[in-house]
């Protein structure tokens, strides 16, 4: 009799073990739906929309590889530092100047056009960001790597947007979960654009010729159609001059320098384009341009192209104009 229950609350303890096992294992199975519904931040990733589609990349970027000028002045303007960069060779394939302290021993990875992809796949990254001509030829191999995102539409689609320079920044900004401090630093550039722009407001004369001098022309770039341009002339407040176009830059003959009413003339030289840039020098129709007589050409490089399209940038180039009309 003893045995036989023994053996019966044997059976009862296996029993009751083995219904426990069947509740825990329903409870897992009703679980799993519930975990699959988790929102997909709470899991450590973001979904990013972009022109190529949308990615997803991790919540917290700690490697992040730019392709552009424009992006590695975002990084830098909330306070990140990239993982890798494009160099530009018309510097000699390094840093670009006004950014370059901020970016010692940050590893180079080609240029924009060229990007090096093993230097990229060493980083390791978690995203990858490049301008949309960049995808045009690399985004494919770009993507196999880390998850790539495209931004930028260029400045055909700039329009009369003059805000347009703002636009990848914050972007980037979304990234990190800084679109606030973004958006501190714009309004900041742009009260130090409405400062300078009340200064000029004094001046009597303000035509301004932004000219371009390349190995075999001279360019003149127009009012609009670039970040750099609009700050200079929706922002800051200068008058085109005459020959100034409104959109696109154009090509502008020697016959035509005479015709440039300028009171100050920004003058980008090419690294390759001293000798025509003497020529220009050398010509009695150059002498006859107001800022030549008054001594108003302000000489710079083609940093200001890339400058114009982010918050550090824009800020150098308010403080260069302000040292140019005082």
């Amino acid at each position: 009799m003893l045995k036989q229950r023994a053996a019966y609350m044997i059976l009862l303890t296996l029993l009751m073990m083995v219904l426990a096992a069947c509740v825990k294992t329903a409870e897992v199975t009703e679980a799993t739906p519930q975990n699959q519904d988790t929102p997909v931040e709470e899991r450590g990733t973001q979904s990013i929309e972009h022109l190529k589609g949308t990615s997803v990349v991790p919540q917290k970027i700690e490697r992040m590889v730019v392709l552009s000028a424009a992006y590695i002045d975002h990084m830098l303007t909330i306070g990140e530092k990239p993982a890798g960069v494009n160099v530009e060779v018309r510097y000699g394939g390094d840093y670009l100047p006004y950014l370059a302290d901020q970016l010692a021993g940050v590893p180079m990875v080609g240029s924009a056009d060229s990007p090096n992809l093993e230097a990229i796949l060493q980083i390791d990254p978690d995203v990858i960001v490049i301008e949309s001509r960049t995808a045009e030829n690399s985004y494919e191999q770009l993507e196999k790597i880390a998850p790539t995102i495209v931004l930028g539409n260029e400045w055909s689609d700039y329009e009369d947007d003059t805000t347009y320079w703002t636009q990848d920044l914050l972007t980037i900004a979304g990234m990190y979960n800084k679109v606030d401090l973004a958006k501190e630093k714009i309004a900041e550039v742009e009260q130090q654009a409405e400062q300078l722009r009340t200064e000029m407001e004094q001046l009597d004369q303000k035509n301004l010729a932004y000219l371009r001098v390349r190995e075999k022309n001279l360019q003149i770039y127009a009012a609009k159609g670039h970040p750099t341009n609009t700050l200079l002339y929706h922002d800051l407040g200068f008058v085109p001059t005459a020959v100034t176009p409104a959109e696109q830059r154009e090509d502008l003959s020697m016959e035509k320098i005479a015709d440039i009413d300028a009171d100050f003339v920004v003058l980008e030289v090419d690294p390759n384009a001293e000798d025509y840039l003497n020529s220009i020098n050398a010509s009695s129709l150059w002498k006859e341009v107001p800022a030549v007589g008054t001594d108003q050409v302000y000489t710079t490089d083609s940093f200001w192209l890339f400058k114009g399209w982010g918050a550090i940038g824009r800020s150098d180039i308010i403080d260069e104009v302000k040292g140019m009309i005082q």
